[in-house]
């Protein structure tokens, strides 16, 4: 991450040679756009590489369903011998239901998850073509402050030039030579009072590139983690699922198929409902992104008020407006919310308190490493 702050500013200080390479060199940098497609690409095989462990516990769960029939079996024959109950098909066949169930185990969680898969396919299709614009406004902002951070030390350089030149030759120089003296003096000082001032900007674009950069990050990291958990507890559901399945045989214990079944749906509605907190935070990021633009470009402009708002723009400290920022952490806190937000259409608290508790022990963690 230091090295994507000190390269953020070196990008911005150095003219590209084309904006080809400019692209290029942005990309490498601080990835191929707000969420790296190599990350999204390795969040999503991953999902299904670690599905196919869906057989490890199967075989035990068969072995349970065995036992639990015999014992199903035994108590509604023993309620019909006794008179309490009377002879029912319907519910003797339940446990062989189950039990086809956990021998089509990969099957039947394929077509569980197949609802949840179109919700995701479509929002992410959404998601990808904003990235598109987004991307794009991203990068034309870079060049703008490029362009900003340029011109702002030419006109120091200038400004400062002319106050030497004030101060020190009009007073004393000839007036015959003096416009000869006066370019003579501009042509060795400029490229010195240019190098000074481009250390002061320098270290605006540090502490811009700092600042963007770790909210950057806080987004990534966020929507990084909401896939993370929805990987982790999806396989968890997959592997450990038959022992819910053959558990429910026994008639105390009826509901934890149903409960196994709403967890599932709802664990794998995050990606369905990630890339849509996803889009509408895309929206966001375009608007303030071409709002930063708007601005960037009244800075290199040719207007008469361009040095006015030059000179207060550095006076800030940085060289950002801030809304883009703002943006990028508004957009991770929202992809906190993914978990909850999925337990609206299916209600299930099971997977909302362990996500809980898993940002709880995170925070803990996190405080113990920063002390």
């Amino acid at each position: 991450m230091g090295l994507n702050f000190l390269g953020a500013g070196l990008l911005l200080q150095t003219p590209p040679v084309d904006p080809e390479a400019f692209k290029n060199t942005f990309n490498f940098l601080q990835g191929n756009g707000v969420y790296e497609e190599g990350m999204m690409h390795f969040l999503k095989a991953m999902r299904n590489t670690v599905w196919t462990h869906y057989d490890a516990f199967i075989a035990d769960a068969q072995a349970l369903c065995a036992i639990f029939m015999l014992v199903f079996f035994a108590v509604k024959s023993y309620e019909m011998m006794a008179g309490d109950k009377k002879l029912e098909v319907i519910p003797l066949l339940r446990p062989f239901g189950l039990v086809m169930l956990i021998l089509w185990w990969p099957v039947f969680t394929r077509v569980l998850a197949y609802p949840t898969d179109i919700v995701a396919a479509k929002t992410e299709a959404m998601f990808d073509g904003s990235q598109v614009q987004v991307n794009n406004l991203r990068l034309q902002r870079a060049q703008l402050m490029q362009q900003v951070a340029n011109a702002l030390m030419t006109v120091q350089a200038e400004t400062e030039t002319a106050k030497k030149e004030a101060d020190t030759w009009y007073e004393n120089a000839w007036e015959s030579v003096k416009s000869s003296v006066k370019e003579g003096f501009a042509e060795v000082w400029n490229p010195i009072v240019k190098l000074r001032n481009r250390l002061q900007v320098s270290l605006q674009l540090l502490a811009t590139s700092v600042l963007e950069t770790l909210a950057l990050w806080i987004l990534r990291l966020c929507v990084y983690i909401i896939f993370m958990v929805q990987i982790i507890f999806s396989t968890i559901l997959i592997i450990l699922g038959p022992f819910s399945v053959a558990i429910s045989i026994l008639p105390a214990f009826r509901d934890s198929f149903t409960t196994w079944v709403a967890r599932f749906i709802s664990v794998n509605l995050y990606s369905g409902i990630a890339y849509l907190v996803l889009y509408v935070a895309s929206l966001f990021q375009q608007y303030a992104m071409e709002a930063e633009i708007s601005r960037y470009q009244e800075l290199v402009g040719d207007d008469a008020g361009r040095l006015e708002r030059l000179y207060a723009f550095a006076g800030n400290g940085l060289l950002s407006f801030g809304i883009v920022i703002v943006t990028f952490l508004i957009g991770g806190l929202t992809m906190l919310t993914v978990p909850s937000i999925s337990t609206w259409v299916v209600s299930t608290s099971g997977v909302s308190s362990a996500a809980s508790s898993m940002g709880r022990g995170a925070s803990s963690l996190f405080r113990m490493i920063t002390r």
